[in-house]
């Protein structure tokens, strides 16, 4: 990477501590501080901070508002926001969809949906995940029928966060059923070549959502029925079929890493800031101990080698000489670092580490036991044993790993 990118990446970083110290109003700041449950009005808000800043679209065209972002900025924005404790920014409309849209949609799509993605008017749900199709992925039963001048949509999706909130569901659908292409007819061929890209309106009629409870308590993820929901045929993004390619594309939208990076710092700044604090029964504080410091200091090494992995990963991608390793491996070791982090955090706590009221992370109210972030510090722990099977399970990335490298 060029120098002129690196200062340029270097002035971002310092444009968004500032950003974070004076800009962002302080109830959400420590909302986020206190890895607090946010909601829709929360990250509504959030979104529209960063769009004022420029930000919230930075990485798409010029021609599309945004400021063409290298792969380094768009790296270093992520992991510098996910360093400050700020909140996730929500990918599904800016960093997913949305340049689907700009780069495969007609220019009546790209005049209907862009416009509210960057002004935060419409939130967007992803629907892939299918029950007996995660992972694999190409194994998706829900179908979409053409009548007429609309599809005729029937299956279900699972685990689409944030779908209760959401105004469209970008879905992978199987448009054709042949002997050929057909997973369900259990006959060989490709069934990537009978999968679509629509886009559904939430409000249809059709279309129900089901809360799927997790081990923190709250609503994050849902199922998402689709019974005889119709859609119009000017909804299908691209070619009937050319699904798979368009999801792809997506998926390597998805790959920039900072976020991963970035929230494993921020969670071991913690950790050290707890083991230096917290006292230890004898005098003394829990940092005292070489136990401690031996396990935070091995993380310390482990996230040093994240970074630099990351880093390689990001020059790759801007040279166009990336195998899909990197990323991979990234995704592998970036999740597994933070849920050790996250548990350590939790051992530090103690007794605090068991007393969880989730009351508390709706409100000003402190949890009942330890620091005032000791609630959201639990949830997060409990959220995050989903981290490694989110995002393509870490089984799946050592099969890409295991092809792409190692060429087995």
């Amino acid at each position: 990477m060029s120098e002129q990118a690196q200062a340029r990446a270097a002035r971002l970083r310092e444009e968004i501590q500032d950003f974070c110290a004076k800009t962002v109003p302080k109830a959400l700041r420590e909302k986020s501080r206190r890895h607090q449950v946010l909601g829709k009005e929360d990250y509504v808000q959030w979104m529209r901070l960063l769009h004022q800043q420029g930000w919230a679209v930075a990485h798409w065209p010029l021609a599309y508002g945004g400021q063409a972002w290298s792969m380094l900025e768009r790296f270093v924005f992520e992991d510098e926001l996910a360093r400050q404790g700020m909140p996730w920014v929500i990918p599904f409309g800016v960093k997913y969809v949305g340049p689907v849209i700009y780069t495969y949609g007609s220019q009546a799509q790209k005049q209907r949906f862009l416009p509210p993605i960057v002004n935060t008017d419409e939130f967007w749900a992803q629907g892939y995940s299918e029950p007996q199709a995660g992972s694999d992925l190409a194994s998706l039963r829900t179908t979409a029928v053409r009548d007429g001048d609309e599809y005729v949509v029937n299956g279900q999706k699972v685990w689409t966060t944030y779908a209760h909130w959401a105004d469209w569901l970008f879905c992978l659908v199987r448009t054709a059923v042949s002997p050929s292409d057909s997973v369900i007819s259990g006959e060989k061929g490709r069934p990537q070549n009978a999968i679509s890209f629509l886009l559904i309106d939430m409000k249809s009629p059709g279309v129900t959502v089901r809360k799927i409870g997790t081990m923190d308590g709250f609503h994050h993820v849902n199922e998402v029925w689709l019974e005889d929901v119709r859609v119009p045929a000017e909804n299908l993004i691209g070619e009937e079929g050319g699904g798979w390619t368009y999801a792809k594309f997506l998926l390597q939208n998805e790959r920039t890493t900072g976020s991963l990076v970035g929230m494993a710092w921020h969670a071991l700044d913690r950790a050290q800031e707890l083991a230096a604090t917290l006292p230890d029964g004898r005098g003394g504080f829990l940092g005292d101990s070489p136990l401690v410091r031996h396990r935070l200091g091995e993380f310390d090494l482990r996230l040093l080698a994240l970074e630099q992995t990351a880093y390689r990963a990001v020059r790759a991608m801007s040279e166009a000489t990336d195998n899909g390793g990197e990323a991979s491996l990234i995704k592998i070791r970036g999740p597994e670092l933070h849920q050790d982090i996250a548990e350590a955090c939790i051992d530090l706590l103690g007794h605090a580490g068991m007393a969880y009221d989730p009351v508390s992370l709706h409100s000003a109210g402190l949890p009942p036991l330890g620091p005032d972030d000791a609630g959201g510090l639990i949830k997060d722990h409990l959220y995050n044993r989903a981290s490694t099977i989110f995002g393509g399970s870490s089984e799946i990335q050592r099969n890409i790993i295991a092809k792409t490298v190692c060429g087995l």
